[in-house]
């Protein structure tokens, strides 16, 4: 917490967590890797004030509120193309790619694969061309392979699968370097931050090393390609039971639900307090759904293990042949 990040000790540190991200998702080497401050949210104004040129526009894709946050945010800095929105669908299902209107001569192309309160997430890669790709992962970084090649910037708040809130990693194509307006500030440069190992001005120190022993952590368990392999099995022990219960619902199209986040209702509502204060009891905490959408949602992300979801299951079995 008081280490100078200036000091050799510290700068040891940084490295080695930047190497062990890069050997967890075999990021190549003409990709930079940045820890930033700010978190996600601030990336949604740093975005377009480093790739959306002042009479250009950015296509977005609306599916659910994290990725309209981010239209919200760059509509104040450029024009927003929103190229495909899951509204038809009730935020329920992801739109197909031959339903997106996408500007050949976009600045880049912004989705957020992950959406934490709808629960909605793409098993796919959309394919943009010569466009530039960028996806918000906070969420679902590091939960399975990915490949980094097919993006110009994932980015990341830390706070799900990588370590404390506060820090926000950024993965970005060099090419797209050196392109903020001169209206952005020095301090939310991409090329100033790149330049500089992320160091510019003071880094939050303490989650950067945090981050780091998460990177360890992943490799001791085998690397993002077995971390991938034990969600799977969680996410499918979650919805096999909740699609076997007659109590339990998921309104999600199947091939479109999330591996992180698992929303969930109760068939009676007026049974959601009894449920949430069974499970706290039990030591499974966290389960009330985001106050926009209500009901129950699990989040599973990679700290969580078959363990504890057996555990959530066993009470929801428990809770519904007293309730059911």
């Amino acid at each position: 917490m008081e280490m100078s990040h200036r000091s050799d000790e510290f700068v040891s540190i940084a490295t080695k967590a930047e190497q062990d991200l890069r050997d967890l998702l075999d990021i190549p080497s003409n990709y930079k890797v940045l820890f930033l401050q700010g978190g996600a949210s601030q990336q949604f104004a740093q975005i377009p004030l480093n790739l959306l040129p002042e009479n250009g526009s950015a296509d977005y894709i609306d599916t659910g509120i994290w990725s309209q946050k981010a239209i919200e945010e760059a509509s104040r800095y450029g024009h927003v193309n929103v190229a495909a929105t899951a509204k038809p669908y009730d935020y329920f299902a992801i739109p197909g790619q031959n339903e997106w209107q996408l500007n050949r001569d976009a600045a880049y192309v912004h989705y957020a694969p992950n959406e934490t309160i709808g629960g909605l997430e793409f098993n796919w890669v959309p394919e943009t061309g010569d466009v530039p790709l960028v996806a918000d992962m906070s969420s679902d970084i590091l939960s399975r392979p990915v490949d980094i090649s097919r993006f110009g910037m994932i980015y990341a708040g830390a706070q799900k699968n990588i370590g404390p809130s506060g820090i926000v990693v950024n993965i970005i194509r060099e090419d797209l370097l050196g392109r903020a307006r001169s209206l952005c500030p020095t301090m939310l440069d991409y090329k100033v931050a790149a330049d500089n190992g992320s160091m510019y001005n003071t880094p939050p120190t303490l989650a950067w090393y945090l981050s780091g022993l998460v990177f360890e952590w992943l490799k001791e368990q085998g690397g993002v390609a077995a971390i991938g392999k034990l969600n799977e099995v969680k996410q499918r022990t979650l919805y096999d039971f909740i699609d076997a219960s007659g109590l339990y619902s998921n309104p999600i199209n199947k091939t479109d639900r999330s591996w992180m986040n698992v929303p969930f209702r109760l068939a009676d509502d007026r049974l959601d307090k009894p449920f949430l204060v069974g499970a706290e009891a039990r030591g499974l905490l966290n389960l009330k759904g985001h106050r926009s959408v209500g009901g129950m949602r699990a989040s599973i992300y990679n700290a969580v293990d078959i363990h504890a979801v057996n555990a959530l299951v066993a009470y929801m079995a428990e809770f519904e042949k007293e309730h059911g």
